[in-house]
């Protein structure tokens, strides 16, 4: 196997860090990899990214996919990424967030259209590109509209897309179809790969990252409740009960990177659900081994008052401010601008339903590996705590 060179977009996000991560640990074996390039909107240093000094790895720090035209925006990246024509992968996993849904639409499919159209011109080695999608794609974020006469579970790759009127409100739509037309010719694969909820590690500031918020919660919980406190769960009752899969970063760079490496050109834009393991989980069973990290008892949800985390750390933001000062630990983690507000509350009350996937299929690609709950979100809180974002 020739050596490969990746290019990741969005790289220090919740699910790119983990990509990073993997290629400079050798996954999925020692000379594969030749060059890493990391893509980044903020600026980013390799001692704050908690990734392995190595000679591959190329950070690349505020290329804006937006600014100017297409042939601006291929001679920044063709003068700013050394080796680019040498680049075999590319993982778009790029996001922009915005409050104005149709902006982000807009946004989202320019972004995706004008990355891969200049790889496409600017590496004549390219050989597979990622697009990152995810379980909008089964209708999940629609809630107690989610279209149950149609879309059941566990989900599987090759159920219908979502009718009208929400076909046309999910970015991932267009971004698929203009990939099917534009890649049907070429040379260089494609795949989508579908996470559900990601959990990850972020080295700086996300809009959403749950497991960057529950660490900080439970910890700050301890601080002030004290070592074995009861945590009860702060959701619903239905909640509490409904099955999904989690999708570790970790997990889903090794399931993806897998799926670059081996997937034939016949199998050329196919979906992949992409999660820890095969069979489903529910936070009843989360929720007392997350606690019990922090040497907490994880309890079922109040009956009545149930707790809230956004407004616990609100509520404790000196004891946290304190526990900044008392540790050494970074600060402004907790009440962060950056986080979308109230995002915790959305996905651990209003997911109430099972959304469980059928995981057959990535697993019928030759892919082994699974995770369980403290294997996946262990590894988010040891990081958390090596990058003194927790004590």
């Amino acid at each position: 196997m020739a050596e490969k060179n990746a290019l990741i977009f969005g790289a220090s996000g919740v699910t790119g860090w983990a990509f990073v991560n993997e290629i400079l640990h050798n996954y999925p074996k020692k000379s594969v990899w030749g060059k890493v390039h990391a893509l980044t909107n903020r600026p980013l240093k390799r001692e704050d990214s908690l990734w392995p000094a190595d000679s591959r790895l190329n950070i690349v720090s505020g290329i804006d996919l937006l600014k100017g035209s297409q042939d601006d925006l291929e001679k920044t990246l063709k003068s700013d990424i050394e080796g680019i024509e040498r680049v075999t992968h590319v993982y778009y996993l790029a996001y922009k967030a915005s409050k104005d849904l149709q902006q982000e639409l807009e946004d989202a499919v320019a972004m995706f259209k004008r990355s891969t159209i200049a790889m496409d011109h600017l590496s004549p080695v390219l050989e597979f590109v990622v697009l990152q999608t995810g379980a909008k794609m089964y209708g999940c974020h629609l809630l107690e509209n989610h279209p149950i006469d149609y879309l059941h579970v566990p989900h599987k790759e090759n159920q219908p897309r979502l009718k009208q009127p929400y076909h046309d409100l999910l970015f991932y739509h267009p971004q698929l179809d203009w990939v099917t037309e534009y890649g049907k010719d070429k040379k260089w694969n494609w795949c989508d790969t579908r996470p559900d909820i990601i959990i990850g590690f972020v080295p700086n500031q996300n809009f959403y990252s749950l497991g960057t918020v529950i660490g900080i919660y439970l910890s700050l919980f301890k601080e002030v409740e004290g070592e074995g406190a009861e945590c009860s769960f702060p959701g619903t009752n239905k909640s509490w009960v409904a099955k999904s899969n989690d999708s570790s970063s970790d997990m889903i760079a090794r399931q993806t990177i897998h799926l670059s490496l081996n997937l034939s050109s016949e199998r050329k834009g196919e979906g992949f659900n992409v999660a820890d393991a095969k069979e489903p989980s529910s936070w009843e069973k989360k929720w007392p081994l997350l606690c019990s990290y922090f040497g907490l008892k994880g309890t079922p949800p109040l009956k009545s008052n149930p707790l809230e985390i956004r407004k616990y750390i609100k509520d404790h933001i000196d004891t946290q401010r304190g526990m900044e000062k008392k540790y050494g630990l970074q600060t402004g983690h907790a009440d962060s601008p950056m986080t979308f507000a109230g995002f915790e509350y959305f996905l651990m009350t209003q997911f109430d339903f099972d959304r469980q996937y059928d995981m057959t299929k990535i697993y019928d690609t030759g892919f082994t590996e699974e995770r369980d709950t403290l294997q996946a979100w262990g590894g988010v809180f040891d990081r958390m705590k090596a990058a003194k974002i927790i004590p």
